[in-house]
Formats: C-alpha cells, structure tokens, sequence
C-alpha cells in the first residue's frame, strides 16, 4: 500500500533541492522518512520456547505522521472519558473565508491563536447571555488547516455541551437543536477575528509577503477587511451525539488527524500521486485526485504547524483551574458516574487495538520472550520484521 513516507522517500530530496523549507518543516518530513525504520533503531523480540525472532523499529513520534496516531488519539481519548458529563453534545465548526487563508498562513502562530481566541470569546460570551444559556461552558477546541483536497483550509472543531453552569451553581439544558443560531455565532466570530486582526496589524505583528505585500498598505489593509466583513462566514452545527461514549470517539477522529491519511492514497506513479477525497461541493462524493509528487509534498508540507503550538485546546470547565471543583459540580448535577483516570500501558493499548498480547510470542504463545536492546544498523535479512 502506497504510504505519504514512500511519496517522501522517493520525492522528498529533489524537493528540498528545489524548495526552501522551515526547520519545522524539515524536522517533519524527515522524521516521516525514517519512521519505523532501522534508522530509528528498534528492539528485537526472541522466544526462548519456540526462537521465533522479530524485529519492532521505533516510530518518529511525530505528530504529522499518518503512521504514530493511532496510538496517540488513543491514549488521548482514554485522558477524556474522565471529563465528559453524561448528556448531549454539539459538534460546531468555524471557518474564515478563503480570501484570508494566505494572510493566515504567512502568520501562522499569531492568526491560528487568534483564531482559537475568537472561537472561545464567542461561545463563551454569547452562553452566559440569558437570552440563550445563561451560563458557563466547558468545550474543547481543534485545529485543523487542510481540505479534503490537502490545499490550505483553516478551520476550528467544537466538542460542546448542551448546557452549562449558571452563576447560582445550577446546571441549565440547552434547546435540543442547539441554544446558540448558528447565524448569531457567524456574526459574533467574525466580528471578533477581524477586531482581533486589527489590532495585530496595528502592533505591527503581522507579515506580508509575495502576492500579499500589498497588504502593508494601511488602506488596502481596512478595504480588505471591510470586503469580507460583508461577507457571511459560515459555522456549522451538528444535532447531539447519543451519548458519551460516541462523543469522545467522535472526538477522537479529529484530534490526532493528520492532513491526509494513508489509506487515502491510491497510488504513486510516474510523478504523480492519487488519492481519494470527498467533494463536499458535489454532494460529498468520493474522487480521485492525481497531481505530481511535488505538489502533492507542496500540499502536505503547509500544514505542518509551528514548533510547540497546541493545536487542541480546553475552555471553561474543562480548563485546568475549573476540572477539579466545576467540573466535578457538573457531574453531580448531571448525574453522571465519576471515573477514575486510569493508566494504560503501551502493552494494554496495542492489545485493545489490535488484539495482539505483545508480551507473548505470536508464533506459540509463550509469554518467554527475551527483548534484546536498539540497534541502530539494519538487522540481518534473515529477521520478520513487525
């Protein structure tokens, strides 16, 4: 199966030949390169009852690679089941308008933050109006910056609570459908970003390059907001989970999802490489795109995130200073069992994915199995590789 490291693999030095990348960037694509190869190192499994030998190489860890999520969005999801409250949640999702992506995307760090800002500020603010929550939330945020078709799409994930904490310590359901029009969200978000953007340009913390240098002119600047502040940007609503067990599994899927999965690639041939995608202006159906290899590594690398930015984020009963006392008010308002966080081990994990016990050979079942240390050379060809 045709994988984002062979893309890499294959295509990945004549790109840096030809294009000029950030550490960040670099530091990723060679990381997916190497990942679960000798390079990497490994351990080597031996079974003292049948000598079944088999080599582990260690993964890249890197939170862009197709191949280390699995294991991540599963650990991570295991950390939540312990804060969600035994009722009905939204999925909301806030988008700008495409005019801005490139702006956006030459000031990363500064404008996804505040993207994260005006997304918080807005369901925060527009909940505790009593005219439709009248208290406090507690959601969790994700970043995403990739369409379906890889190109550069910004956009905010919502997990949020059908209700919240009012100010006399009493919990308020929201409407069913939802207590916040998704035409009062819009407008709120937007009118948030773009006073919020202003106020960089104004301090001076924005970048303009290329085609967007114009951008330094301070009346060019305010037409460009005026245009599409006229605009109507669009947030997305979906109707409540069915319970907490769907909500953190469907939460799951967009925490740790990369720009593009591998199943999604079809192949890599001739320059070029296809994959699928959902068309979301043709009613959602599924495609195939083919662009070359150089493209396609084009595509990948621009959501490649800055060094250190948290692209999940947690609000108001759900932040570190509210999980402790809120929270744990809320759940005694909603009936809900408290949990206790428990540690899985890697082993366990695996287990509960896969089915695999790592701790017993998988050739006889012997739980004899001697692990030998890293190596940072291939092995002999002679060893199954797992």
């Amino acid at each position: 199966m045709a994988e984002v490291q062979d893309i890499f693999l294959r295509y990945g030095v004549a790109y840096v030949e030809k294009h000029k990348l950030s550490y960040i960037q670099h530091k990723a694509m060679s990381a997916i390169q190497k990942c679960r190869t000798s390079q990497l190192g490994g351990h080597i499994d031996i079974c003292e009852n049948c000598g079944d030998t088999r080599i582990s190489y260690n993964s890249c860890r890197n939170r862009h690679c197709p191949k280390c999520q699995t294991l991540a969005k599963e650990r991570w999801i295991e950390n939540q089941r312990a804060n969600l409250l035994d009722i009905g949640y939204f999925h909301i999702v806030f988008t700008i308008p495409d005019t801005l992506n490139l702006m956006v995307y030459q000031n990363q760090r500064e404008l996804y933050t505040l993207m994260f800002k005006a997304v918080a500020e807005t369901l925060t603010e527009l909940a505790s109006d009593k005219k439709y929550l009248g208290a406090k939330l507690g959601f969790t945020s994700v970043l995403h910056t990739w369409g379906q078709n890889l190109m550069h799409h910004p956009h905010i994930h919502c997990i949020v609570p059908g209700g919240g904490l009012s100010s006399t310590g009493k919990w308020v359901n929201s409407r069913k459908k939802f207590f916040i029009p998704v035409k009062v969200l819009s407008h709120k978000f937007r009118g948030k970003f773009l006073y919020y953007l202003k106020q960089l340009y104004l301090q001076n913390k924005l970048e303009f390059h290329g085609s967007e240098a114009y951008l330094s002119d301070t009346i060019k600047f305010e037409t460009l907001l005026s245009f599409v502040y006229s605009k109507e940007w669009i947030v997305y609503c979906k109707p409540p989970f069915k319970g907490a067990a769907c909500v953190v599994e469907y939460l799951g899927r967009y925490t740790h999802r990369v720009a593009i999965s591998n199943k999604r690639i079809v192949s890599i041939e001739n320059n070029s490489v296809t994959f699928k995608w959902h068309d979301y202006k043709d009613n959602s159906k599924c495609k195939l795109m083919t662009i070359s290899a150089e493209e396609f590594i084009r595509r990948f690398l621009v959501h490649i995130l800055p060094n250190g930015f948290m692209k999940i984020r947690h609000y108001g009963l759900l932040g570190n200073r509210n999980k402790n006392t809120k929270l744990k008010t809320c759940k005694q308002l909603t009936n809900t069992p408290i949990l206790l966080k428990e540690k899985i081990s890697t082993i366990k994990l695996i287990q509960k994915l896969t089915g695999r016990d790592l701790s017993k050979c998988p050739n006889c079942g012997s739980d004899k199995l001697i692990r030998r240390s890293c190596f940072s050379k291939s092995p002999p060809s002679s060893l199954q590789t797992v």
